[in-house]
């Protein structure tokens, strides 16, 4: 795990703070403006507005020249989703994923919202989010990267739900995706590596009412279920302590 930031002063930890902070503004403030009839775009423009009003720049648009400023993936689009012309209608599931950088370091979150939802579409939401809990709770100093995959597993199959096993979380700080790369929505054995004090982690969850790996839509970006089943996303960056973790987009 070379070349990644780990956070060893208090410029660092205030700095990754900062921009925590931001893009969990940006976050919510979509996330309330999730209704029928507004388009993607629009929401798309809410966070542009929020970034840029704190100085903070994209990371898609920076990093890897995406064609929008957040990420927003409705129904069976699992994540990378472009903001476009669609216009969102009562019963869609949306999700918001919103990355900046600030000052060189960066920070990465998500949510997923239902319209007007049905008990199912509820429950994959609320599952989503507790398996994230769930998952942060054991990124602590000194255990396995693995068991972070375990309990979001474990969470998911109690109540019926799989995961996309090809998406995944990362570490971040310096840039949007560092090492450790692949933290993983399920167990697995074979990874040994160890959480050190001090890591930074993006954490995520990726749910599904049926399929387990996605695929790339035609537009080069999205990745979506082939078989059309629904995913929720929840997502946060976080330092490794000892004991909990700390949220910075909480």
């Amino acid at each position: 795990m070379s070349d990644i930031l780990t956070i060893r002063s208090e410029k660092d930890l205030k700095s990754l703070e900062k921009i925590g902070k931001i893009v969990s503004i940006a976050r919510d403030e979509m996330i309330k403006a999730v209704r029928p009839d507004i388009t993607t775009k629009e929401l798309d423009r809410i966070g542009e507005f929020v970034l840029s009003s704190y100085g903070a720049k994209s990371a898609p648009k920076y990093e890897y020249d995406f064609p929008g400023h957040t990420c927003i993936s409705v129904n069976n689009q699992a994540a990378h989703g472009i903001p476009g012309l669609r216009r969102l209608k009562a019963g869609d599931v949306v999700n918001i994923d919103v990355s900046a950088a600030l000052d060189g370091y960066f920070a990465d979150t998500g949510a997923t919202i239902a319209l007007n939802v049905c008990q199912e579409k509820q429950k994959l939401c609320d599952c989503s989010q507790m398996a994230l809990a769930k998952g942060i709770d054991k990124a602590r100093a000194g255990s396995k990267i693995n068991q972070i995959g375990k309990a979001i597993y474990q969470e998911a199959k109690d109540n019926g739900f799989t995961v996309i096993k090809n998406l995944a979380g990362h570490g971040i700080g310096k840039r949007l995706h560092e090492e450790p790369s692949h933290i993983l929505n399920y167990y697995d054995k074979r990874d040994n590596r160890i959480l050190h004090r001090g890591l930074v982690l993006a954490v995520e969850t990726f749910l599904s009412t049926g399929a387990e790996y996605v695929i790339e839509g035609r537009d080069g970006w999205t990745l979506r279920t082939p078989d059309r089943s629904l995913v929720a996303q929840f997502e946060h960056t976080i330092i490794v302590t000892e004991n909990e973790p700390i949220i910075v987009t909480a």
